[in-house]
Formats: structure tokens, sequence, C-alpha cells
């Protein structure tokens, strides 16, 4: 705890910090964004999700924080950065081009990116005022224009237009947006409003995770979204939520120990567990392996346990029930309660499968 507050002192005050984060989230929203002109806004090819899929976008992340590829009004050049994926990559980058409705689109993301992008130099300038009335006031401006940007990026009409990948990348890109603007109540000290906003956070970041995996239609869609939302619960959520804890910790102090802790020295190490460029991620080998083992309903269902407790507790009823009438002693729901996703949603759908073909044959024939 000491070691985290000092870093969380270090990330309120020190500039350089401050802007190496607001560098990360705007490299962050600039390839997310660029990888919807691959994905376009209605059906998308399933080779098209491939070449930007999980591990393909945190190689081109690396690739812009490195400062190896450019992003122009929150565009990259895909055709040069996806020249490895071949012609039918380059082709399908031009039919998105050409699409009327993503052109509309377009028009609005680069409006929202460019409207971040102002928001973080005012941020950053703001920072190294003295005056603390005047730098309250950029900061407040600045985070004004964050929440302008933010309801581009979460217009439902919009979204209500786009496929599930799509709509996902749109809601990550809000999701860095969020973090931006909790990080300008951080700076002012206003540490109710950071965890009122971090709690919300969580709580959207489920709520849209839920309504893109029941928008998938596909397998070629659950390829892309299984591992990429995988990810965000087993990785963002989880950071966001220290950093709640966290906030919430150094809110209960009393004044005279986060005085003490203010004033004391201490270096701190950093442990950043990152991927090469080559290696693929866990969570895309998790999920080829349960994909060998199960199908797409089933699947779906596994990602959406992940996010709603309940249905797996509705799932594992179900099959206790229908496991009783059929004499399988053993699946009773305390033994179910310790079995894995897999195992519950796949015994789900095999007495659902079996309920339905037998209603089917007791259906009398016409002829």
């Amino acid at each position: 705890m000491y070691q985290n507050h000092k870093s969380f002192t270090a990330v309120r005050n020190d500039l350089q910090i401050i802007q190496t984060s607001l560098l990360t989230l705007q490299s962050s929203v600039g390839v997310l964004q660029a990888t919807t002109a691959v994905i376009g806004v209605g059906t998308v090819a399933g080779v098209a999700l491939t070449a930007v899929n999980l591990h393909q976008t945190l190689k081109l992340r690396k690739e812009v924080e490195q400062m190896r590829l450019e992003v122009k009004n929150g565009f990259i050049d895909l055709k040069q950065a996806l020249k490895d994926q071949g012609a039918e990559i380059r082709q399908l980058i031009e039919q998105v081009a050409q699409d009327i409705k993503f052109e509309q689109h377009r028009t609005i993301l680069v409006r929202a990116y460019g409207l971040f992008i102002q928001a973080i130099n005012r941020f950053r300038s703001a920072m190294q005022l003295q005056d603390i009335s005047r730098r309250n006031a950029e900061i407040d401006a600045a985070r004004g224009m964050l929440f302008e940007a933010l309801a581009d990026y979460t217009n439902p009409h919009l979204l209500e237009e786009t496929c599930a990948a799509g709509q996902l990348r749109r809601l990550e890109c809000s999701w860095a947006i969020e973090q931006t603007i909790i990080a300008t109540y951080q700076v002012q000290k206003e540490v109710s409003a950071v965890c009122d906003r971090l709690s919300q956070l969580q709580d959207k970041i489920c709520e849209d995770a839920i309504t893109v995996i029941n928008r998938c239609e596909s397998d070629e869609e659950l390829d892309f979204l299984f591992p990429e939302i995988t990810r965000i619960r087993n990785h963002d959520l989880v950071l966001i939520n220290s950093w709640q804890n966290h906030v919430d910790w150094i809110k209960s102090l009393p004044a005279s120990e986060l005085k003490l802790l203010n004033s004391s020295t201490f270096n701190t190490s950093e442990t950043n567990q990152t991927l090469t460029a080559s290696e693929i991620p866990p969570e895309q080998l998790i999920y080829e392996n349960l994909a060998e083992k199960s199908h797409f309903y089933s699947l779906r269902d596994q990602l959406l346990f992940i996010f709603e407790p309940d249905l797996r507790r509705e799932y594992e009823i179900y099959v206790s029930q229908q496991a009783a009438n059929s004499g399988y002693k053993t699946l009773v729901t305390s033994n179910l309660q310790q079995a894995s996703h897999l195992t519950v949603a796949n015994l789900f759908h095999y007495f659902n499968i079996r309920n339905e073909s037998q209603k089917t044959a007791e259906i009398p024939s016409n002829r």
C-alpha cells in the first residue's frame, strides 16, 4: 500500500508521468479507432477481423507507441501497416473506404478524435500553470472537451448501426476517454469524484460488453470478440478496480497519515508485463482451446457468464433439473457450481437441444 500510494502521488504530481499516461491513452484510441477502417459498419468479412484481432491490434499499438506508425485524424495508414496481410485485406480497406455509411461515421470519428487530442494538449498545458485557479479552470475546460468527444463515441444511433466488432472498438475508445476524464479529477485531488466515476466506468464496461456479446451473430465475430473481451475482463477491469481500491484507501486515511506518506521518500520500481510483437496473447490461446471443445452458442454463453453470473446460475438450475429427470445423479447444483463455464454451457445446450428434438419428434405429421 505504501508503494501504491507513492505511485498515486507521482501520477498526481509528476508532469512527466502524467504526460506519458496521456500519450498511452492517445495512442490506444488512435489504434482502436483506426481498425474500424477495416471492420466497417455493417456485415464484416472474417478475414478483416483476423487482420485486426487482439494480437494484431497489440502489435499496431506497439508500432504507434514506438512512432513507427503515425496517427492522422484518428486513423493510420492501414494499407501500409497491414501490407504483409495480403491483397485481400487491401481490397477490403478500399471497399470500406468507399462505403457511404462508413464515411458518415468516419467524419464523426475524425471530429471526436480531434476534440480528444485538443483536450489532452490543453490538459498538458494546464498542468504547467503555477496559478492554481487558472490551472483548474483550464483543466475544467479540457474536461468539457473530453465529455464532448465522449458523446460522439457513445452516440446510440451510430452504435446501433454498427456491427458487434465495430461497436466494441468504439466503446473501447470511449472507455479510454473516460479514464482521461477521471485523470482530470485526480490531478485536482477530487477523490470522491474519482471514486464515483471509476465505479461507474466498471459498471459501464460490463454493460457494454454484454450488449456487444448479445449482438454477436457469427463464428467469425466470436473469434474476434472472445479474446478481446476476455482480455478486457482479466486485464483492463482488474486494473481499474485496483485503481479504485487504492483511491478508496487514500480517501480513508486520516490527514496525519496522509501527510506522513506524502513527506516520505521511497524509490519504487515498476513491473510491467508486456507481450513482444511475436507473442500470441494468452487470451487467444485459451479461446482456441475452448473452441475445439464447444460450439458457437455455448462459447457465446461462456463469454456472457464472465459478466452475468446470474445467467450461469440459471443454467446450473436447468441442467440439474434435466439431469435429475434423466437419471444423471452426479449433475446436482453443488457439483455444477464447481464446474467450468465450458462444462455448464455445453451441458445446458446438450439438454436444450435434446428437449427441442423430442418436442419436434412428438409433433404429428400432416401426411
